[in-house]
């Protein structure tokens, strides 16, 4: 969306405060010992208590509030109950939601407990990928531009994006235009950034692949040729200088 008006701006701004902040408290409630499911569950009470409504429930059905992915899983990994966190896994919390009618979305990876797999790099990785990305986007600018910034900085460290998993314009529904923010240079995306518009970018860094393959479940993406994926994910909007960043409350990163 294009926000156009306080009151849209408001509301744009209230509900990525709040899956903002169900994010951080998620990230801080996950335990060793723990199912993916009662995270999910407590993250479900957070949104709630707001009166905000899962967003992955409402437009896809998904079984779940959240998307929970946990080592080797890319993107909309179910939290099953038999889902069980240990010292060391590589956790990823995507939380989208809608309230009154506004949409937002933000996700995060990291390492739960210390770093026993060595993960950390790819998660730094990720995060720098996505600071950098967001400071050079303003009005005007091409999107493949954005991508090609991510995919620079992964590829400087060892690593690749995938390139199927994309960010997107949000504000009145999960997914609206621009539908494709990808994590390199699509140098056939001739589009660029509109003033005032609200979208969430967000990274996929890989140690492996560039797709993802679906599971048997019918939900969760793995890498095409395995490995690890780190995602991290604001949502914000599109200003003449630096963008206005509506999720910074999920604390991904410090100013």
């Amino acid at each position: 969306m294009t926000i156009k008006t306080q009151e849209e701006l408001e509301g744009i701004k209230a509900i990525s405060s709040v899956v903002a902040v169900a994010l951080r408290e998620m990230k801080n409630y996950v335990k060793p010992g723990m199912s993916a499911h009662d995270l999910d569950e407590y993250g479900n009470s957070i949104l709630e208590k707001y009166g905000a409504k899962s967003a992955p429930k409402l437009t896809y059905n998904f079984p779940g509030w959240t998307c929970i992915c946990v080592n080797n899983e890319a993107a909309h990994g179910i939290p099953h109950k038999t889902k069980i966190f240990s010292e060391g896994d590589l956790i990823n919390i995507d939380v989208s939601a809608e309230l009154n009618g506004f949409w937002a979305d933000n996700g995060g990876s990291f390492v739960l407990g210390n770093d026993l797999f060595k993960h950390q790099p790819l998660v730094d990785v990720s995060k720098k990928a996505l600071l950098k990305a967001i400071k050079n986007i303003k009005a005007g600018v091409k999107i493949s531009d954005i991508g090609k910034i991510i995919q620079l900085e992964a590829k400087k460290n060892g690593y690749t994006v995938i390139k199927d998993l994309v960010g997107h314009g949000v504000g009145r529904s999960l997914h609206e235009a621009p539908h494709e923010i990808p994590n390199f240079r699509d140098r056939f995306n001739f589009n660029k950034f509109k003033l005032n518009s609200v979208i969430a970018v967000e990274t996929f860094i890989s140690t492996k692949s560039n797709l993802t393959k679906k599971l048997a479940d019918g939900w969760t993406l793995v890498g095409n040729i395995g490995g690890f994926v780190a995602q991290h994910e604001h949502t914000l909007m599109v200003t003449n200088g630096e963008p206005v960043i509506f999720t910074l409350e999920n604390e991904i990163h410090t100013y």
